[in-house]
């Protein structure tokens, strides 16, 4: 895609936007807005390991991109005081990469692996000891003069972070104490995380406290349930109305912001419009195969399915049937056109 899309959630941007997301990051687990059962887990666990004296068990947590698996893991190394170390799973090619990282881990500290499903199997052999036993065993040499030799490792902890839990393996699974799939947030939720978020922006300061509110709480229907999004929304939104709007931050002002950046109220934007136009009307609603769609848009498929799909899957506009992808009468409403339907139960995919 020629243009970035404001409304993704992969994390991407330039260095400033990265700095700033970072700047925005709760630091603590009071801080946190959203997924209540897992901050509920999270706090029985950090306060019982506290008083033991012991490191956090191991930490799994799966969901979409944007919903704050790294700001977690920061905060559960703030709240057992001890230092992060962050890595990813592509960026650890060889033995001596997590060989390196985990006999310098120091007692308790948290090692933090983004897109862990992308970790090497051969690699994960090294973890599954360090995981259990707190050490490491390295083969010198090879051949007649190959050993094998221990390191140890201070006892530490793994949070793993990943979009597709099901490409992990069981084994390395089955090592995680806290398994959990973060869920997008409702608009209540993110609602809050701006007010929060604003006030650290001074957005708060400026205009009726009311329209303020009403201002964000437009913002948040349109960032998808994700914080990310959100966030990056109201960047936007503060830089429009300090340069268009004399510093005055109302709904009308978010809708004028957002329209200039192909948002509309639903968090829709041109890439999802031109998708569904593509549908709608070369291939009349659909159904139609996702390689037909790609080749029309001159797109690539799995970018299409990765970062297209999910969130009008989600909103009720798409339906994956067994023939292909179709459109459904809400998404023809939105798009002001009439959409035919014709799947049956049978023809949806579970």
């Amino acid at each position: 895609m020629a243009k970035e899309r404001i409304i993704t959630a992969s994390e991407g941007g330039t260095s400033e936007e990265r700095a700033f997301n970072v700047s925005l990051r709760p630091q603590r687990l009071t801080e946190y807005t959203g997924q209540p059962k897992l901050t509920e887990k999270l706090d029985i666990t950090l306060q019982a390991v506290k008083a033991r004296q012991e490191p956090m068990e191991h930490v799994l947590l799966h969901g979409p991109p944007g919903l704050g698996k790294t700001t977690l893991a920061h905060i559960i190394a703030n709240e057992m005081e001890t230092h992060l170390t962050v890595t990813a799973g592509p960026a650890l090619t060889k033995p001596g990469d997590l060989v390196g990282i985990l006999t310098k881990l120091g007692e308790g500290d948290v090692l933090f692996v983004d897109e862990i499903h992308r970790l090497q199997i051969s690699l994960e052999e090294y973890l599954y000891s360090a995981m259990e036993d707190f050490k490491i065993d390295v083969q010198i040499d090879q051949g007649m003069h190959a050993k094998t030799i221990t390191l140890p490792v201070k006892p530490f902890t793994l949070i793993g972070a990943t979009t597709r839990a099901g490409m992990i393996s069981g084994p390395m699974r089955s090592r995680f104490g806290i398994t959990h799939n973060l869920e997008f947030y409702s608009e209540a939720d993110l609602l809050k995380i701006l007010q929060r978020s604003a006030g650290l922006m001074g957005v708060l300061d400026v205009g009726d406290s009311n329209h303020v509110l009403e201002a964000l709480g437009a913002i948040a229907s349109r960032s998808r349930g994700t914080p990310r999004i959100a966030n990056r929304l109201l960047r936007r939104v503060r830089d429009f109305t300090q340069v268009k709007a004399g510093g005055t931050l109302t709904p009308a002002v978010v809708d004028a912001a957002l329209a200039l950046e192909g948002v509309d109220g639903l968090g829709i934007d041109d890439l999802d419009r031109k998708y569904m136009n593509v549908i709608a009307g070369v291939y009349e609603g659909g159904p139609v195969g996702l390689e037909a769609i790609a080749a029309t848009l001159g797109e690539d498929a799995g970018t299409l399915e990765e970062v297209v799909e999910p969130y009008l899957l989600q909103i009720g506009f798409l339906a994956r049937t067994r023939k292909g992808r179709q459109l459904t009468s809400a998404a023809g409403k939105h798009l002001g056109l009439k959409i035919s339907t014709d799947q049956t139960p049978a023809d949806l995919f579970d």
